[in-house]
C-alpha cells in the first residue's frame, strides 16, 4: 500500500512540475490507471514489451484453407501472440467486410489467446473512416470531404457516435480515423478522405469526430465509444508530385500554422492515438523525425497518447527512403524518434530487431518503457483488461432506421449545387429523363474507397440493399419516365484498373435523347484508394467529355452530376450544361439524397470545402498570397498572374436566397487576449425553407510576412423559413488572428484586419503586438 501511495505521489509531483512549466497535460492522467501501468510494466519481460509495440495484419493469423469462410489459424496465433507476444492486430479478414457476429467471434478468439499466454489484451484496429466500412449491414456515411461540405459540426459528431456504436458492436475498440490531412492538391488520391483544403475546417470537423468517436472521458471510453487514431501526422495531402506517398516541401511556418492545426485541436480534445504520415518532407521521413514526434507532439503538448506507424513505414526507411542501411537500423531510427507501435505488418522480425537493439544499447530501455506505457494506457483507457470482448446483442440499434436517417441527412446537406441556369432545378414530375454516364448505376462510385474493401470494389455485392442513382430516380419519377443508356462504362474484371473504361457507346445515348425532355449525365470517377488512385492527368476522361458534348449537340438540357473523390477538370463541358450538382462521395444514401434534392423535396445547402480548378496548370487554394492574383502591373512589365478557378471555396447555391445585413462586432480595437464577438443578420428572402452556412473570413492587411489573401475564421449553419431572419454570432479570440512568423514563433501584430461575411465587411484594429515564446498559442 505504501508503495502505491508513493508511486502516485511521484507521478503527481512530476505532473505538477510539468504544469508549472506552463504545459498542462493534453489528457489529465488517471492516477489509478498510472499505478496499474507501472505495476504491470515491472513484471514484463523485454520480449513482452517489444511485443506490445508490434502490430500485425490479420492475414498473418488467417487459415486460408477455406477462402470463402474466414477462420483463424491456431498455429499462427501461437506464433504471433504466444511466441512473439504481439500486442495488436489490424485490418479486415479476406479483404472484404464481415458480419458483426464474425467480427465478435474473431476478436474473442484473439483475446482468449492473448490473455491466456501473456495476460494482456490485444487491441484490434480497423479503418472505419465513414461508418462501419468493414462491417456488413452497418451504416455508411458520406466520405470526409462530403461531411466538410455540410459545414455542420453536429452532423459530423453524430455520424461518428453512430460509427463508434456500430464498431463496438463488432467487439472492435479502435478506429484509424478521423483523417485530417489538408486536401490542398486536387491531384492527391486521398483528398476525399479529408475535410478539404482549409486548416480551420479540418480542425473543427476532426475534433467533433474525436468527441463523437470517444465520448466525453478520454480516460474511460465506455461501451458505446472507441479510441481514435488521428491521421496522418502530418502534411500528407500536399506531395510535390500530387502522387500518394511522395515527398512534400512544406515550410516550417506552414507546417506549424496550417498542417499541425487539426492535430493540435484534436489532441487538446483528448485524442488517444495518432498515425504518422508515410511520406517525407524536405528530405526527412516523418517516421524518423524526432523533432515532430517527440518534440511537437509528446513534449510540447504534454500528450501521453500513443503513436502508431502507417503500413510498413519503418521498413520503408530502409527499403524506400534509404536513410537506413538495414531494417534493423530503420527500427532504431523510428523508435528513438518517438514511434510507439509499428504497423509492421507481415513479419515479426521487428520484435527480434528491437530486442537486440535494446540489448546492444542502441535503443534505451527508457524509450521502450515509455512506448509500452502508452500502449498499455490506451488499453486501460478502453477498459480492455476488464472487458476484452463483450456481448454484442446489446447493440440492437446496429444498422437501424434512426442511423440511416442521419446518413441520409448528412448526404443531403453535403451535396452542392454549383450551377442552375434558368432554374432548371428542381425538376418537375412527369418529365421524360435520359440517365447517362458511367456513374449512373453504381454503388461503388457513390461510396468510394474504404467501403467494404480497401479499394471499394466490393460495393456492388455488399451494398445491394441500397439505391444507385438509376434506382433512386425510378423510385421518385417512375420507371416509365427513366431511360438509362450509360454511353460510357467502367471496365470490369480482375485485371482492370479503376480508371479504365470499356469501349464507349455514345451514339446509343444520343439516340435515346430523342425521346427525353431532360438529360441527367452522371460522370466522374470510379472508386480507388491510396497509391492505386494516382493520376497522370486531372482532366475528366476523354470518353466522358465526348459523351456530354455529343448529348449537348442534341439541344436537350443537361443536368451534370459530378460523382468524384477529387475535382476533375471539366471546363470544356461546364458551358454546355444547364445545371451542375457535385455529389462527391455521398455513401449508400447518396442517390436517395440526390434525387430528393433534384425533385425539390429537399433544399441544397452544401458548400465547396475546396477550390475547384479550371485549368491543369492553375491549381490553387482560396488562401493564396496576394501576388498570385495581381493582374498586369503598371509600366511595361506584363505581370500576368490571375487566379482562374472553376468554382471558389465556399461556393454553393440553393433553391432559396439569403440576405446578409447588420454585420457588427463588440469591439473595434482588440489585443491577443480579447474576445471578438461578430454578429450578422441572415434573412431567407426566398419562398422555401433552407439552411445556410455562414462563413466568417479575415484578411491581415499588413504583416511582417506576406499574409494570406483571406482566411476562414468561423462558420455556423442556420435553418431559416421563408421570410425569417436570424442573428448568427461567431466568436473569435484575438489570438486566433495570429500567424507563424519567419522565426517559427506565433505573432499577432498591431494593425488592421478586414473581416468579411458574405459581402459585408468590417475593419478591426489590433492595438498591441504579441509574440508567443511557447511552441503553441
Amino acid at each position: 500500500m505504501k508503495k502505491i501511495i508513493l508511486t502516485s505521489f511521484l507521478m503527481a509531483e512530476n505532473l505538477c512540475g510539468i504544469v508549472a512549466q506552463g504545459i498542462a497535460p493534453a489528457i489529465p492522467a488517471d492516477p489509478q490507471i498510472e499505478v496499474r501501468i507501472e505495476t504491470l510494466l515491472k513484471k514484463m519481460t523485454l520480449e513482452e514489451k517489444v511485443g506490445q509495440m508490434c502490430e500485425i495484419t490479420i492475414d498473418v493469423v488467417t487459415d486460408f484453407s477455406s477462402p470463402n469462410d474466414f477462420k483463424l489459424s491456431e498455429a499462427q496465433l501461437d506464433t504471433i501472440i504466444g511466441k512473439y507476444k504481439v500486442g495488436s492486430l489490424l485490418n479486415v479478414p479476406l479483404s472484404i467486410a464481415q458480419k458483426k457476429e464474425k467480427w465478435a467471434e474473431t476478436i474473442r478468439q484473439i483475446q482468449d489467446k492473448s490473455l491466456k499466454t501473456i495476460g494482456i489484451p490485444c487491441i484490434y484496429g480497423v479503418d472505419q473512416i465513414h461508418g462501419t466500412t468493414y462491417t456488413l449491414d452497418g451504416t455508411l456515411f458520406p466520405q470526409g470531404i462530403n461531411m466538410a461540405a455540410t459545414f455542420n459540426r453536429d452532423l459530423v459528431r453524430r455520424s461518428c457516435e453512430i460509427s463508434a456504436y456500430e464498431t463496438r458492436a463488432c467487439c472492435i475498440p479502435w478506429t484509424y480515423a478521423p483523417v485530417m490531412d489538408l486536401g490542398r492538391d486536387p491531384r492527391w488520391p486521398r483528398m476525399w478522405e479529408s475535410y478539404g483544403e482549409d486548416c480551420y475546417v479540418n480542425a473543427q470537423m476532426a475534433s467533433e469526430a474525436v468527441k463523437g468517436f470517444q465520448g466525453e472521458n478520454s480516460n474511460k471510453i465506455d461501451q458505446y465509444h472507441v479510441a481514435t487514431s488521428l491521421k496522418h501526422f502530418m502534411g500528407y495531402g500536399v506531395p510535390i508530385s500530387g502522387k500518394d506517398r511522395t515527398p512534400s516541401s512544406i515550410s516550417t511556418t506552414d507546417l506549424r500554422e496550417k498542417h499541425f492545426a487539426p492535430f493540435l485541436e484534436c489532441i487538446r480534445k483528448g485524442a488517444l492515438s495518432l498515425m504518422v504520415n508515410s511520406g517525407i518532407n524536405n528530405g526527412m521521413p516523418f517516421h524518423a523525425n524526432k523533432e515532430l514526434l517527440t518534440g511537437w507532439l509528446k513534449e510540447d503538448l504534454n500528450w501521453d497518447g500513443m503513436i502508431v506507424t502507417d503500413w510498413a513505414d519503418i521498413n520503408n526507411l530502409c527499403t524506400r527512403d534509404h536513410i537506413a542501411a538495414t531494417k534493423k537500423e530503420a527500427v532504431k531510427l523510428a523508435i528513438n524518434a518517438g514511434i510507439d507501435m509499428s504497423m509492421v505488418p507481415y513479419e515479426v522480425s521487428f520484435c527480434t530487431y528491437l530486442k537486440d537493439l535494446v540489448e546492444e544499447g542502441e535503443v534505451p530501455m527508457s524509450r521502450i518503457d515509455d512506448a509500452v506505457r502508452r500502449v498499455l494506457r490506451l488499453k486501460y483507457r478502453l477498459g480492455l483488461f476488464e472487458n476484452p470482448y463483450w456481448d454484442i446483442k446489446k447493440y440492437d440499434k446496429f444498422g437501424c432506421d434512426e442511423f440511416a436517417e442521419v446518413a441520409l441527412n448528412a448526404a443531403e446537406e453535403s451535396l452542392i449545387l454549383l450551377k442552375n441556369e434558368n432554374n432548371i432545378l428542381p425538376l418537375a414530375m412527369g418529365k421524360k429523363i435520359l440517365l447517362t454516364g458511367p456513374n449512373a448505376n453504381s454503388m461503388r462510385c457513390l461510396n468510394g474507397g474504404w467501403s467494404y474493401s480497401w479499394q471499394g470494389d466490393k460495393a456492388e455485392e455488399c451494398a445491394q440493399a441500397y439505391h444507385t442513382i438509376y434506382e433512386a430516380l425510378c423510385n421518385k419519377y417512375g420507371q416509365d419516365n427513366i431511360s438509362y443508356e450509360p454511353g460510357v462504362t467502367y471496365a470490369t474484371g480482375k485485371e482492370t484498373l479503376w480508371w479504365q473504361e470499356s469501349s464507349p457507346e455514345i451514339e446509343k445515348a444520343v439516340q435515346a435523347a430523342v425521346c427525353a425532355d431532360v438529360i441527367i449525365a452522371c460522370i466522374g470517377e470510379n472508386s480507388y484508394c491510396e497509391t492505386p488512385g494516382n493520376l497522370t492527368d486531372l482532366n475528366i476522361s476523354a470518353n466522358q467529355k465526348e459523351l456530354v458534348k455529343a448529348l449537348a449537340a442534341t439541344g436537350k438540357p443537361i443536368i451534370l452530376v459530378l460523382n468524384e473523390g477529387r475535382p476533375r477538370i471539366i471546363n470544356e463541358i461546364v458551358p454546355l450544361v444547364k445545371a451542375v450538382v457535385h455529389i462527391m462521395l455521398p455513401g449508400n444514401y447518396g442517390a436517395d439524397a440526390l434525387v430528393d434534392l433534384l425533385a425539390g423535396d429537399a433544399n441544397f445547402s452544401g458548400k465547396l470545402p475546396f477550390t475547384y480548378p479550371r485549368l491543369i496548370n492553375s491549381l490553387a487554394n482560396y488562401d493564396y498570397k496576394p501576388c498570385e492574383n495581381i493582374g498586369q502591373m503598371d509600366g511595361n512589365y506584363n505581370y500576368d498572374s490571375v487566379m482562374d478557378v472553376q468554382w471558389s471555396f465556399g461556393t454553393g447555391l440553393s433553391y432559396t436566397t439569403y440576405a446578409y445585413s447588420n454585420f457588427r462586432v463588440n469591439r473595434s480595437n482588440f489585443t491577443a487576449d480579447d474576445e471578438l464577438i461578430f454578429s450578422i443578420d441572415i434573412t431567407n428572402t426566398g419562398k422555401i425553407a433552407g439552411k445556410e452556412s455562414v462563413l466568417l473570413y479575415s484578411s491581415d492587411l499588413v504583416a511582417s510576412l506576406t499574409p494570406d489573401n483571406i482566411r476562414l475564421r468561423g462558420f455556423e449553419k442556420v435553418s431559416l423559413q421563408p421570410g425569417e431572419t436570424k442573428t448568427v454570432t461567431l466568436n473569435l479570440k484575438g489570438s486566433d488572428l495570429a500567424y507563424v512568423g519567419y522565426d517559427g514563433k506565433w505573432i499577432l501584430e498591431k494593425g488592421e484586419f478586414r473581416m468579411k461575411c458574405d459581402q459585408e465587411i468590417l475593419i478591426v484594429q489590433c492595438t498591441d503586438t504579441k509574440v508567443w515564446e511557447t511552441a503553441n498559442k
